[in-house]
């Protein structure tokens, strides 16, 4: 018997006040959140269900404040209860920008959601320091996931003492990539899975309470260089350039050189690889969750290039070479 369900279908029949109606899962998080849309009559709402010991709610609640004060399309809070980890939100649909993108309409569907990303960044001059800084000791222990996980749990890798050196001075450099842009307000996980479709003030956010102030590159490069769905180089260039036009004209304050951004852009977008296809390994052997092996080529890939395009990172691909890792999980 699933006993947090069972609280969480008396908890909802409480605040909702009627004793019928109908609850359904609604996705498989990579957390240790669970997701239920409940039907009442001819309305529906989503209910989360985070275990009080693996998760807190509080900073969910927190920054979905914030982010609706910006004019920012996140779940409204309907009723919560902190101490059991029950929240029940506004419902935005479920057209998933993952199952929607297509050639047709990714332009649109983009322009929308980098138009929202200018409004989520200019968040931090309301407040400087409401998130937590994304400093040099997490954006570091994000890089060791692929160490730790993926070559040496999964590929089961022992790197001799050399390569070990190389691969803590290509982490290295990506940190102060990272840790040389302007901090603005960052989503962390703002991609195809965590973005709706929806009517009006497109594109619907989810999954934002792990939020942090880092970056200005980083939630682009989650947009744009998606780990569960790619789109040729030229494209994504196009569209980074553009962004940086939009951000200059909007005061974000990014950097005057085009070329400079795109660079930013590239090696920010291989520690955030490097972090997924760690996070994707140990989502297998940690937590049981086999399915996300599959977007490790995908993710690789993406590595593979950038470390290809830039002279000083090469020695990070001429390691792989050495260890065998190609693109397959």
């Amino acid at each position: 018997m699933d006993r947090r369900l069972a609280a969480l279908e008396d908890w909802i029949s409480d605040v909702l006040d009627m004793a019928e109606f109908e609850i359904r899962p609604v996705s498989v998080d990579a957390s240790f959140r669970r997701y239920y849309r409940v039907f009442t009559g001819g309305t529906t709402s989503i209910v989360m269900d985070a275990p009080p010991d693996r998760e807190d709610t509080r900073p969910y609640i927190e920054i979905a404040q914030r982010f609706l004060a910006l004019g920012l399309n996140v779940p409204e809070i309907v009723h919560q209860d902190i101490e059991a980890g029950f929240l029940l939100i506004s419902d935005l649909g479920d057209k998933l920008y993952l199952r929607e993108l297509c050639e047709e309409n990714v332009d649109r569907l983009y322009g929308d959601a980098m138009g929202a990303l200018i409004v989520l960044q200019a968040g931090i001059f309301t407040d400087s320091r409401f998130l937590p800084e994304y400093d040099d000791a997490l954006l570091t222990r994000e890089m060791e996931l692929f160490r730790e996980w993926y070559l040496g749990r999964h590929l089961q890798l022992r790197l001799s003492e050399r390569q070990q050196g190389v691969v803590d001075r290509i982490f290295a450099r990506l940190l102060q990539n990272a840790l040389e842009q302007p901090k603005v307000w960052v989503h962390r996980d703002y991609h195809s899975r965590n973005l709706m479709r929806t009517k009006r003030n497109n594109p619907g956010i989810l999954d934002f309470q792990d939020a942090v102030r880092g970056p200005i590159t980083y939630d682009l490069v989650s947009l744009l260089r998606d780990c569960y769905i790619s789109w040729p180089r030229e494209q994504v260039e196009s569209w980074v350039k553009g962004y940086h036009r939009l951000a200059l004209e909007s005061g974000i304050p990014v950097c005057d050189s085009e070329a400079q951004f795109l660079e930013w852009f590239d090696r920010m977008g291989m520690q955030r690889h490097l972090k997924a296809v760690g996070i994707f390994a140990r989502l297998q052997y940690r937590d049981g969750k086999p399915t996300y092996l599959d977007d490790i080529p995908r993710t690789m890939g993406y590595v593979l290039e950038v470390c290809g395009r830039y002279r000083d990172l090469r020695p990070f691909c001429d390691v792989l070479s050495e260890l065998g890792v190609a693109e397959s999980p």
